[in-house]
C-alpha cells in the first residue's frame, strides 16, 4: 500500500471523524476502533494509520478553531497539501464554505520552524478573492442579555475589559460553547461573554476542552447541548 492516500482514502477518513464529531456533540456512544476497522477493511490500510489520520483531522480542525473529537489528540505533521485538502473535504462533507485556513497556517507554522528565516518582501497588493460564507440569525436580545448581565467583566478570567469601545461600552465578545455551525442554540445558556484572550484561548488553546468544561462547572445557566 503506497504512503500517499488518495482523496477518496481521505473523504473516507473525514466522512468517518465528522459522524463521530456529530454524535459526540449530541452525547451518542460511539467506538472510534469500529470506524477505523471498516476504514482498514475498505482501504487495505493499518488501522493504525487510519486512527493516525484522525489526529491530522483534529490538527486540521484546531487550526480553525474548533473542538475535536475526544482521545484524538491533534498530530500536526499533516503538510501544507493535504491540510488544505482536508479542510475542503470537512467543508464538503459539512456542507459549510472553505475558508482556506488550514493551508495558511500549516504554511506558517513550517517557516517558523527554519533555523534562518530571511525577511520577506510580502505582498504588496494582495489578491482579492471572493466566497460566500454562510451566517446565521442570531437574536439580539441574547447577546444584550449576556453582555449586560457580564457587566463589563469577563466570564472565564473574571477581569475587567481590557478597553472601552468608541460607544462607552466595555469591549468583551459572546462565545457559543457549542458552534451554532455545529448545531448549537442562539441561547444564554450556549453563549457566555469573554474577554478577547479567553476567547481566542477557547477556540485555539491547546487545554481548550477542559477550559470549555470549567465554565459548565463554573456558571450555573450553561447547559451541555
Amino acid at each position: 500500500m503506497s504512503n500517499n492516500w488518495t482523496e477518496e482514502e481521505l473523504k473516507a477518513a473525514v466522512e468517518s471523524y465528522v459522524d463521530m464529531h456529530i454524535k459526540e456533540a449530541n452525547g451518542i456512544p460511539f467506538i472510534k476502533k469500529q470506524y477505523y476497522h471498516e476504514l482498514s477493511a475498505r482501504f487495505g490500510r493499518t488501522e493504525k494509520s487510519f486512527e493516525y489520520r484522525m489526529q491530522n483531522i483534529s490538527y486540521v480542525y484546531s487550526l480553525l478553531g474548533r473542538g475535536w473529537v475526544s482521545g484524538l489528540k491533534p498530530a500536526k505533521n499533516v503538510g501544507s497539501s493535504n491540510a488544505a485538502i482536508i479542510e475542503r473535504l470537512i467543508s464538503e462533507v459539512e456542507g459549510q464554505q472553505s475558508l482556506k485556513i488550514a493551508e495558511f497556517e500549516t504554511q506558517v507554522l513550517s517557516y517558523k520552524a527554519k533555523n534562518i528565516l530571511e525577511k520577506p518582501q510580502g505582498i504588496k497588493e494582495p489578491e482579492k478573492m471572493y466566497s460566500s460564507v454562510t451566517t446565521y440569525v442570531r437574536d439580539p436580545k441574547v447577546k444584550a442579555w449576556i453582555l449586560k448581565h457580564a457587566n463589563g467583566y469577563c466570564e472565564c478570567c473574571d477581569n475587567k475589559a481590557s478597553f472601552i469601545t468608541a460607544e462607552g461600552e466595555p469591549f468583551l465578545e459572546v462565545h457559543h460553547l457549542r458552534r451554532l455551525a455545529d448545531g448549537g442554540s442562539d441561547t444564554i445558556s450556549n453563549t457566555l461573554a469573554l474577554c478577547p484572550n479567553c476567547h481566542r484561548e477557547m477556540h485555539y488553546g491547546a487545554d481548550k476542552l477542559n477550559l470549555v468544561q470549567s465554565m459548565y462547572d463554573k456558571i450555573g445557566r450553561l447547559v451541555r447541548e
